[in-house]
């Protein structure tokens, strides 16, 4: 297959460029540095500055759109949040544009979002076919990234759309940041501690990528998270043991709030989700348990 992809030098995109690299796929990664490519990604790997690079008669079998800014590296200021907007759906808006124009077109497009499109869940348990909870920024955001991206469905293209939940990996994501406070005897729960994080293991999140875009009868959303979310105690707690380090040093909600502003939901909410349609689909997780997932990532850390 020629698979094109969108972010594939962050850490999901390299992670998937390994895999199927691995299988003998042909890869293209669209990257506003394309000489780094090949680097990042692997060797064989092109990297393409336009979409245009790509001849309108070069069959292309995949998209796999996972483009984005980091959403929690920096507070929500007017031009932050500009800066997120064009990196997802203006970004996407011109993939679709670019897809248009062809004479072919891929099978399918697998298109990023995230559990963030339920807003703060609370106790609920959210599926694939729960509505949102609450209209954050972050909500809105992915609500508006999930319905670019579906209008492919018009131009024949089947349409998968990933709400991923927290990556665990030893390369980068959540636990590069976490590493070092925790090391140091500085980690400890959020808040109270009680929000829900839907978490997965990075292996098993680019193996249910892999498995939809092979299924030929995935399409909508998919809940990209382990079926045994984690209250954000329980994950402090196993992170602790994971790495042989106390966890009781907490994050005071106050501080969060005065520091990031409406970032700070990210933080102190969560969603209770879970992968009824993977799992319907007959996907099989590695690591449903999170203490066996951290201890496996930390081998690495």
């Amino acid at each position: 297959m020629h698979i094109l992809l969108t972010g594939g030098t962050g850490l999901i995109g390299q992670h998937l460029c390994r895999l199927w690299s691995a299988q003998g796929h042909r890869l293209t990664v669209w990257s506003r540095s394309p000489r780094q490519v090949e680097k990042r990604c692997g060797s064989g790997v092109r990297g393409i500055a336009r979409l245009e690079d790509i001849a309108d008669d070069e069959a292309l079998d995949v998209v796999v759109n996972l483009a984005g800014a980091p959403i929690a590296s920096r507070p929500w200021t007017s031009m932050r949040r500009v800066e997120l907007w064009n990196s997802r759906i203006t970004l996407t808006e011109q993939l679709l544009r670019w897809l248009e124009n062809r004479t072919q077109r891929p099978e399918v497009l697998v298109s990023g979002s995230a559990v963030g499109w339920y807003g703060d869940g609370g106790e609920r348990e959210l599926t694939e076919a729960s509505p949102p909870v609450k209209s954050d920024f972050a909500s809105q955001l992915c609500v508006a990234w999930e319905e670019t991206a579906s209008r492919a469905q018009g131009l024949g293209v089947r349409v998968v759309l990933v709400r991923t939940g927290l990556v665990l990996a030893s390369d980068g994501g959540l636990l590069a940041r976490l590493r070092w406070p925790f090391k140091l005897g500085l980690g400890g729960p959020i808040g109270n501690g009680r929000q829900w994080m839907p978490w997965v293991h990075v292996d098993d999140y680019v193996a249910a990528i892999n498995f939809l875009v092979r299924n030929r009868d995935a399409s909508g959303p998919y809940n990209a998270c382990a079926p045994e979310p984690a209250r954000n105690l329980e994950f402090s707690r196993c992170l602790g043991r994971a790495l042989h380090r106390p966890a009781f040093m907490p994050l005071p909600a106050p501080l969060l709030k005065l520091g990031l502003g409406e970032l700070s939901v990210l933080l102190l909410g969560g969603q209770r989700a879970y992968p009824a349609r993977l799992l319907e689909a007959g996907f099989s997780f590695s690591y449903t348990d999170l203490q066996p997932a951290l201890d496996d990532l930390s081998k690495a850390l």
